[in-house]
């Protein structure tokens, strides 16, 4: 038997459920049905139903004429390939329209992660700084300078992080600051 989840994390899990019900409350009707459509035909028993369906058609197709009947859609089956090409267009739709509505949610889920962890490392700052302090009140410790505590009680900007890595990663792409070129670098 497992033990209980804690108060909090329960808490946590529960409030992640409302925000997934309240994405999925906030579809449109026609939304809906398209991330039905897309999740019914996304089954594999689909792909090898349209195999089946295809396989019959050029089959029936092929042997009506030896059984004395008129084929329907001859070689090189037009029909066949303009019902596939409607079928793969609305596909398409369907699955760009509920992709869509995923990558929305994937957004706002990468906004409250970066939210959360810009408070969680202003929490976290806060914290050592109050450590620090207490340590150098604190009689019974000794008084010593720690400039990396001092470095991580205080929190970051967002804006300068973010800067700093757009940099970092601009100058990793041109191969890194005072880096000479390799023998197969076009100069």
């Amino acid at each position: 038997m497992s033990d209980p989840i804690p108060g909090h994390v329960e808490t946590t899990v529960q409030q992640m459920a409302e925000m997934h019900g309240e994405h999925v409350r906030q579809a449109s009707r026609l939304q809906k049905a398209s991330d039905a459509a897309t999740s019914f035909i996304g089954r594999p028993s689909i792909a090898i139903a349209v195999l089946g369906l295809v396989t019959g058609w050029i089959s029936l197709n092929l042997i009506s004429p030896r059984v004395g009947f008129r084929q329907v859609d001859p070689p090189p089956f037009a029909y066949l390939e303009l019902a596939v090409s409607v079928l793969a267009l609305a596909t398409t739709i369907l699955v760009l329209i509920s992709q869509r509505r995923a990558d929305i949610a994937a957004l706002h889920r990468s906004q409250l992660t970066l939210q959360l962890a810009a408070v969680s490392e202003q929490k976290i700052a806060k914290v050592i700084e109050l450590l620090e302090e207490q340590r150098r009140e604190n009689p019974a410790l000794p008084d010593r300078t720690d400039t990396q505590a001092a470095e991580m009680a205080v929190a970051s900007d967002p804006k300068q992080v973010l800067a700093r890595i757009i940099d970092t990663h601009e100058e990793a792409e041109r191969g890194g600051a005072g880096s000479q070129p390799s023998e197969g670098d076009d100069l």
